[in-house]
């Protein structure tokens, strides 16, 4: 008898009224804002505009969703199309069931199409949002257990998850995958934001290994699952896919780093244009200002032959007084007498000039 397990919850419907709060849509609406949130600070940090992550997400994400279910749908037609099957059921999402091979590959088309939209290179949006998107994993695979679903085998390990009896599924302790798939998800954001920061990732290989060391997990973790699957060669399907990604990643890093060595220095080229105007506009009102106030205020250089306060000006400025010089050679009064030093005395007085 197991007596240290992780319980699960005895619904994943929390009723607020007419509204159903639903623990695995929950924990991948909290997945995505953590997703973009973690993305749009890493992009601020590489050059990029606060908000674009955000605007591309609009796109990204709904494919993102739609691709999920599809990959979940398709891989695992027969419990929605086998007979005593309703294919009503695979249009509700809210239940459980996302590919994340879908997700990723159809996200990828929707990224593309808003970074085309707002002239940036989707190798280098993809990661600034690598660490994110694994962080936004190990926080939406809750949701299955929510759900009591994607457990492994029996076990009676203090860390089993405890599955009641239900559709599909028998009771008892079961290695909660769930949890092993979610520790390893954080394990590979935080493996990211070490490598890019030590090495210096771009050009998308920052992402690449994000896809390589999910990947790598993903493999045996798949292995520990029971729940139903399609086997090729003796292995599950996902296990298979795993191994086929991993090996494209570990490519894409090799042939990336020799054809595109280092990081890119412009992320989006609107960021470094707006600085520059902004700091032209800046220069033209500069010297605007600079014009209006010499035409106002005039030159104060005291070798301007315009300047009002030039001593060398004879002239002076109108209105003002005559110089010393000016002064001195006038009479004080009518009639008065200018008499130079060394006149002789016997010199006729002159007359002046009646006014």
């Amino acid at each position: 008898m197991n007596l240290a397990y992780i319980p699960s919850p005895s619904t994943g419907v929390i009723e607020l009224g007419p509204i159903p709060l639903r623990g695995y849509a929950f924990c991948i609406i909290i997945g995505v804002f953590v997703a973009v949130w973690f993305g749009n600070k890493r992009w601020v940090a590489r050059g990029g505009t606060a908000g674009t992550v955000a605007d591309i997400a609009v796109w990204a994400v709904p494919f993102g969703l739609v691709g999920g279910r599809l990959y979940h749908v398709i891989t695992d037609y027969q419990l929605y199309f086998s007979d005593g099957e309703n294919w009503v059921d695979a249009f509700k999402i809210w239940q459980g069931g996302l590919g994340i091979w879908g997700a990723v590959a159809f996200g990828a088309v929707g990224a593309w199409i808003g970074c085309r939209r707002r002239g940036i290179p989707l190798p280098a949006w993809a990661d600034a949002l690598a660490p994110g998107i694994a962080f936004a994993q190990a926080i939406g695979r809750w949701g299955n257990w929510f759900n009591q679903e994607l457990y492994g085998k029996e076990t009676d390990l203090p860390w089993a998850v405890k599955i009641s009896e239900g559709a599909n599924r028998v009771e008892g302790t079961y290695h909660p995958t769930f949890l092993y798939e979610s520790l390893w998800c954080v394990g590979v954001a935080f493996l990211v934001i070490w490598a890019d920061r030590r090495f210096k990732l771009g050009h998308g290989r920052a992402f690449a290994l994000y896809v390589a060391a999910y990947c790598a997990g993903r493999g045996w973790i798949e292995y520990l699952r029971v729940d139903e699957a399609h086997h090729v060669l003796g292995l599950r399907l996902n296990v298979w896919t795993a191994i086929v990604v991993f090996v494209l990643a570990v490519v894409y890093m090799v042939v990336s780093a020799k054809l595109r060595p280092g990081r890119e220095e412009i992320v989006e080229p609107a960021a470094v244009e707006a600085p520059k105007d902004e700091a032209a506009d800046a220069d033209g009102e500069a010297g605007k200002d600079g014009k209006d106030g010499e035409a106002s205020e005039g030159s104060t250089d005291p070798t301007d032959p315009k300047d009002p306060k030039d001593p060398k000006d004879p002239k002076g400025p109108k209105g003002s007084a005559a110089p010393e010089e000016t002064k001195a050679s006038v009479p004080d009064a009518p009639g008065a007498e200018a008499k130079a030093p060394g006149d002789d005395a016997d010199a006729t007085p002159q007359k002046a000039e009646k006014s």
